[in-house]
């Protein structure tokens, strides 16, 4: 039996912190799912397929293994997902406190709901400051955020 788990997240833009949990996650798990979720809690930047081609173009560029699917679930509750794909893990990166405080009730929710644990690990420190909605503020502001994001992400954020 393969241990399949999913990683979610808004990844709007993805991050080297995201490619860097991705990564680690994949050399635990037979199987992988990168799932870019819609969050009501937030303003998106980009469309969801958006987000999914500058994921897929970014794990390339990364070489990431093969055994990372990439998809989007925008109805429906994030287990409903993990049934679906028989992952019964989740695998959450967790920056700081406040990451942890926000990460609980939904990790005891989602494990009562549908028994899918979940899974915490902790940032390279390099990424620990990094967020999307940090990245998109200095994008906008006219700051460099090569060195936060995939070139491809980059690339996207200078051209718009």
């Amino acid at each position: 039996m393969s241990r399949i788990a999913v990683v979610p997240g808004s990844f709007d833009p993805v991050t080297l912190g995201h490619i860097d949990v991705i990564e680690r996650a994949a050399r635990i798990f037979d199987q992988v799912h990168v799932l870019v979720v819609h969050n009501p809690d937030k303003e998106a930047l980009l469309p969801i397929t958006a987000r999914v081609s500058l994921l897929e173009s970014s794990m390339r560029d990364a070489h990431l293994p093969a055994n990372i699917v990439v998809a989007s679930w925008t109805v429906g509750l994030l287990v409903d997902y993990c049934t679906d794909v028989g992952a019964s893990v989740l695998v959450k990166g967790i920056r700081s406190q406040v990451d942890v405080a926000y990460e609980t009730p939904m990790a005891i929710m989602n494990r009562s709901l549908a028994g899918v644990e979940t899974v915490f690990l902790l940032p390279d420190p390099a990424h620990a400051h990094v967020s999307s909605s940090l990245v998109r503020q200095v994008a906008a502001l006219g700051g460099d955020v090569g060195p936060y994001v995939p070139d491809a992400v980059a690339r996207f954020l200078h051209s718009n």
